[in-house]
């Protein structure tokens, strides 16, 4: 038996006649570029979302960075996150000209742990007792955003955050690459925070058949600025505002994600069905399974187990066919790109300690029950 960590095929061939309808209908109109099926993508995301505007980008990498931007952070600002994600995330920050400040991460979910972003925000940040606004006066660099990330699927413990925003006068901008459709006490993420980033690379819950991204806001200031820096900072052809970028999503990929957008909570409800059953599958074995915390619906882009031994029993199931993952082997302040921001082994010990056991099984909506079981029954064979 062959199991992919992702099958994209299985999902083509269940809805390969509507892509195939949309592909020639911007081929037909030949409006490859911004046009009507980009905005009427954008009009169905944001509904989905439950936010006022969504603008789409080139990419979820485009996304976070064209948020950081319409907020206005730039030199001599500081961005939290934390160091267990994908590096596109930092990418961002300083390519804003914004500082990266990590914050350690929950063992349970994979999350920035709140209670130590809370501790780090008061030693840094002071309020003034007569004006109520935040001062900074230990450091040059000015903390000015904070960006969860919804990890796995996962949404970030979103009102305690919001809380410690709004009083330090803190941006809060939502990393949803991977948590489409996620929700945060019935509420989608992306819609939460001052602005909601998404990336639809093909292996994502909802994947294009290329890159692509999304920024979702309730703000139309921010929604004017986005749209205009993600084409060459113009407000109609030839009129250049500001420099701007080439950041924006395209008509055919538009008319694909439209295509896929109806499927999604379907497909996000069968994954979580998946994840049921590797649950109890595994529930006697000595894995730590995914916790899905009582705010979250959490919804499984991937389903992680922490197990020791992990290199030994990953390559094991690679010999076997299937194919899992590792997300991610390495946190970002031990990257050597990233040297330069101070970090050392053992400043964040708890992405440390997961990045050693985490292995990402094959899950998606079309994974059988016996693919499953088959998966769990090899584990459990290189485990014993």
């Amino acid at each position: 038996m062959k199991i992919p960590l992702v099958d994209l095929k299985s999902q083509y061939e269940e809805i390969k006649d509507e892509i195939q309808g949309a592909i020639n209908r911007v081929l037909d109109s030949t409006a490859f570029i911004l046009g009507e099926e980009l905005a009427k993508f954008e009009e169905e995301f944001a509904k989905f979302c439950n936010t006022k505007y969504a603008v789409g980008t080139s990419s979820g990498t485009s996304a976070l960075h064209l948020a950081l931007l319409s907020l206005g952070i730039g030199e001599g600002d500081e961005v939290i996150t934390t160091p267990y994600t994908f590096t596109a995330t930092v990418e961002t920050i300083i390519h804003s000209g914004a500082k990266p400040v990590f914050i350690d991460i929950n063992p349970r979910d994979y999350n920035i742990d709140v209670q130590k972003l809370g501790e780090f925000i008061k030693k840094r940040c002071k309020v003034n007792s007569k004006t109520n606004q935040p001062t900074n006066k230990q450091t040059n660099q000015l903390i000015r955003a904070i960006i969860p990330i919804h990890l796995y699927g996962q949404p970030a413990d979103l009102d305690p955050i919001l809380k410690l925003a709004k009083k330090y006068n803190l941006k809060v901008i939502e990393d949803a690459c991977q948590a489409h459709g996620a929700k945060y006490k019935g509420k989608r993420v992306g819609s939460i925070g001052d602005i909601g980033c998404f990336s639809f690379y093909p292996g994502k819950n909802l994947g294009a058949y290329g890159d692509g991204g999304m920024v979702v806001t309730n703000d139309g200031k921010m929604t004017n600025k986005i749209r205009m820096l993600r084409d060459h900072g113009r407000r109609e052809k030839y009129e250049h505002l500001m420099v701007g970028y080439n950041y924006r999503l395209d008509a055919l990929q538009a008319a694909i994600l439209r295509v896929k957008l109806k499927y999604l909570d379907e497909w996000n409800e069968k994954r979580r069905k998946n994840a049921l059953i590797y649950n109890e599958l595994l529930k006697d074995f000595d894995v730590i399974t995914p916790y899905e915390e009582e705010y979250a619906r959490h919804v499984y882009h991937l389903y992680v187990i922490r197990i020791k031994r992990r290199n030994e029993i990953y390559k094991f199931l690679q010999g076997k066919s299937i194919f899992c993952g590792i997300h991610y082997p390495l946190p970002l302040h031990l990257q050597k790109v990233y040297h330069r921001l101070g970090y050392k082994k053992g400043d964040f010990p708890v992405a440390e300690e997961c990045a050693k056991e985490v292995i990402s099984l094959p899950i998606y909506p079309e994974l059988k029950r016996e693919e499953i079981e088959y998966i769990v029954e090899t584990l459990k064979e290189v485990s014993e």
